[in-house]
């Protein structure tokens, strides 16, 4: 593993300073170099071009807009960007959404140290990884297409009810996508219609069952 990521130059970006350290250690000694960290989806953009790093490795919970929509705007502006996302959730939801929206890889946080180093690997050398784990749940999301109401959400609605369902207002969601109140307000509209629910106990509700936030 040290030959694999030997001189491989890595950007971190997760909100918890403690776990972009474990990942700092593990990298550093399987030989890659870090290059810079981030706490936001907006700060992984922003250092990513500053630093052109051969890899970004983002997690999909974050302040402001979040990983997921961090790795779209990225991919519009670097459609050749590498980017392993990271989640603490098992779900299939959010793992398809980002291989769909370009995403060369996902991997649940609760893997072991040498599958994290393995899909670093496999992600650093121009290939595809997805956690094992999850494999089988995301190919047969894929397939079955969606039984799921959450699956039929756009981007941006997903974006926002995992916002909402944390318990953030359309506010403080605004602010975080540069949207008006009232935009946010006309997504949650179509959000609720979609799932089928009156209230911002119910949102949170969906996503704990999907398994997209901590009960």
């Amino acid at each position: 593993m040290n030959q694999t990521l030997h001189g491989v130059r890595v950007l971190l970006a997760d909100d918890h300073a403690v776990v972009r350290l474990g990942f700092r250690l593990l990298l550093e000694g399987a030989g890659a170099c870090v290059i810079g960290e981030a706490e936001s989806g907006e700060n992984a953009i922003r250092l990513y071009a500053e630093t052109i790093p051969d890899l970004l490795i983002m997690d999909v919970s974050m302040p402001g807009i979040g990983g997921l929509a961090a790795l779209e705007r990225l991919l519009v502006w670097e459609a050749k960007a590498r980017v392993l996302m990271l989640s603490a959730h098992h779900d299939d939801i959010v793992p398809v959404r980002a291989l769909r929206l370009g995403a060369a890889g996902y991997l649940c946080k609760r893997a072991a140290p040498e599958e994290f180093l393995r899909a670093v690997g496999q992600v650093a050398n121009g290939r595809r990884y997805l956690d094992p784990e999850l494999a089988q749940t995301v190919a047969l999301a894929q397939l079955s297409g969606s039984a799921n109401p959450v699956d039929t959400l756009t981007e941006k609605e997903l974006a926002v009810f995992l916002k909402l369902a944390e318990g953030r207002s359309v506010n403080d969601v605004a602010a975080d996508f540069c949207l008006s109140p009232s935009t946010i307000g006309t997504h949650l509209y179509h959000i609720k219609q979609k799932l089928n629910v009156q209230n911002a106990a119910e949102l949170t509700l969906v996503a704990v069952r999907n398994g997209l936030i901590e009960a």
